[in-house]
């Protein structure tokens, strides 16, 4: 008898911005595969007894190979469990959510994808500042700050990310984004345009950095340690909040 997965949003960390449907997956689940931004509290709604298994992956750090990740998924859905596979924030972005559906659609084990906050959502609301302004920000644009190999991807789209009435969002950037900056800037993006560090969003040690594109790269660059979850938001932050 085969099983079923449930792709899990966490959220950000904070165990009261699981949804509903998330913490009933949760409760059900015989075993549950989880991020390390997924442990915790959040872990506390998994039914007694249900195994837990540490999949995360971080950047600079020893970490499990998508491929085992994706196997263990398989195993355990053949197995007859109900797996849930928790990741943090949304699972469809920057998740290697497409990956693991691939595993189970080749296993032919069902599935489904239960939405989450994203971190960029949370990372906002805490901020106090909208995505999305009515004549400022004409879109929200999300990328990534590096690649599987850690460094800034290739082939961005300078263009379009160097756009002063768009609202910005870097994943996993504080190694590359004095990089990133760089070639932004050279693109034309204004080096005080408003930025947001957010770090460890929704946790108890949230730190919240209000400063601009070019003050941003240069602090992170000087920074010796790069470690710990975090986003940067650039763009038409409200100024009346910077304040």
């Amino acid at each position: 008898m085969r099983g079923f997965v449930s792709f899990v949003g966490s959220g950000p960390g904070d165990p009261e911005l699981l949804t509903l449907k998330a913490v009933a997956r949760l409760k059900q689940a015989d075993a549950v595969l989880f991020d390390d931004l997924s442990s915790g509290p959040v872990l506390g709604h998994a039914r007694a007894g249900a195994e837990l298994v540490a999949v995360g992956k971080r950047a600079g750090r020893p970490s499990p190979k998508q491929d085992h990740v994706s196997r263990l998924l398989v195993d355990y859905a053949l197995g007859g469990a109900r797996v849930v596979r928790l990741k943090s924030g949304d699972p469809g972005v920057f998740g290697r959510l497409e990956e693991e559906i691939a595993a189970c659609r080749a296993a032919m084990i069902g599935f489904e994808v239960i939405p989450g906050v994203t971190s960029a959502s949370a990372a906002a609301a805490a901020a106090g500042i909208p995505l999305t302004r009515r004549l400022n920000a004409r879109r929200v644009q999300f990328v990534t700050g590096h690649d599987v190999r850690g460094a800034l991807p290739e082939g961005l789209h300078m263009a379009a990310l160097a756009d002063p009435l768009a609202m910005t969002v870097v994943f996993m950037p504080k190694r590359t984004f004095p990089e990133l900056a760089e070639a932004l800037m050279g693109a034309g993006l204004p080096p005080q345009t408003p930025a947001l560090l957010a770090e460890n969003v929704s946790h108890p040690d949230q730190r919240l950095t209000r400063s601009t594109v070019g003050q941003l790269a240069l602090d992170l660059q000087a920074q010796a340690s790069r470690d710990g979850p975090a986003l940067i938001l650039y763009g038409p932050i409200c100024e009346e909040e910077g304040a």
